[in-house]
């Protein structure tokens, strides 16, 4: 016969439940009891559990979002840096859960990890579009978002001496191509069709007059949505400082459109609207054709990460079915990106 486990003794027998019960209470000189914990969908980047902790009795629902063995880009910020990002952010004001504890050490969960309050919220692309429940936050979504990314842009720089960064007098359009020729340098990958595009990239390279904290993965799948509309943004480790508009195209690749490609804006609205949006929450005007020069590069950016995705399946380092289904998405991204030139012209 089965045996029927009480909760308490089904985290006896869950290691990361227990180490993380015995650090907490070191954290806390509390004592505490580990419930309900649960992995969380989508994340191939970061490792991520809901739970809820009781301290001194007190239910506390987290999250806890913790490294993988190996990365999905080498240059993506450590936990104890995402961490500092996001919980400077809320003192901003922008939709992003509060941060309670970060754990650098090894010995505690094998990998660095941090703790953060749970908002409640669905980010999986497809629901957001289908959910029933979430029709009237969908409206509300392509205005929720420009105000939240425009609070993101104003987001201090030189409050984060840590972050990537474009070389001095380098041009982040420059950067960005170098970035990604390095990826398929050490893929040892020969595109044909990846080199015709960054080429043709670094030839209509826009100028860029203005320089922001960019979140880096700004999209729908990296927010939280509850009938009210964003109720979080998520997933900061791609934060860095750039060029504002590589957002702004980033949002409109097809690939996070789910499946509604008449709506450019995230399956969601059309571009126009969500740039007016935009440049009304920040002040600014914004060049129409850079945004089509960042589309264009996000779509070469994810197909080359698509590749390395594989890798980390395919070198054994991470073996996962859903990391080995991305490497195939890469041929979709490459002739996006031809579509897309070819619609500018050459």
């Amino acid at each position: 016969a089965k045996k029927l486990f009480t909760q308490r003794e089904f985290n006896m027998t869950n290691p990361i439940q227990s180490k993380l019960e015995a650090y907490l209470f070191a954290q806390t000189n509390s004592t505490v009891m580990i419930t309900d914990m649960i992995p969380l969908a989508g994340g191939a980047s970061r490792e991520s559990w809901s739970l809820t902790a009781h301290i001194q009795g007190i239910p506390n629902k987290m999250v806890l979002r913790k490294d993988y063995p190996t990365q999905m880009n080498e240059a993506s910020l450590t936990r104890s840096q995402e961490y500092r990002l996001m919980a400077r952010a809320h003192e901003y004001g922008v939709k992003v859960a509060k941060m309670r504890f970060i754990c650098d050490d090894p010995d505690v969960l094998g990998l660095p990890f941090f703790l953060m309050d749970f908002v409640d919220g669905i980010s999986v692309g497809r629901q957001v579009m289908k959910a029933p429940e979430l029709e009237q936050a969908r409206a509300l979504l392509p205005k929720q978002l420009a105000e939240q990314l425009a609070l993101i842009h104003k987001m201090r720089v030189d409050d984060f001496d840590f972050l990537p960064r474009p070389p001095q007098n380098m041009s982040p359009t420059r950067a960005v191509v170098d970035e990604v020729y390095a990826v398929l340098d050490t893929l040892g990958i020969k595109s044909p069709a990846f080199e015709f595009c960054l080429r043709w990239a670094l030839k209509h390279a826009p100028s860029v007059d203005r320089i922001t904290f960019v979140h880096g993965d700004f999209r729908i799948g990296n927010v939280l949505v509850n009938p009210h509309g964003v109720s979080a943004v998520i997933d900061w480790e791609f934060g860095h400082i750039g060029d504002p508009r590589e957002e702004l195209g980033y949002i409109c690749m097809r690939d996070w459109r789910f499946g509604n490609d008449h709506l450019h804006m995230g399956g969601l609205a059309p571009r126009e609207r969500f740039i007016r949006a935009y440049e009304g929450y920040c002040g600014v005007t914004i060049d129409r054709s850079a945004v089509d020069w960042w589309e264009i590069m996000g779509n070469i950016r994810w197909g080359v990460i698509c590749l390395a995705q594989a890798q980390r399946h395919l070198s054994g380092a991470d073996p996962s079915v859903e990391l080995a289904s991305l490497g195939r998405r890469s041929a979709e991204m490459q002739y996006e990106v031809l579509r897309l030139i070819e619609r500018i012209g050459l």
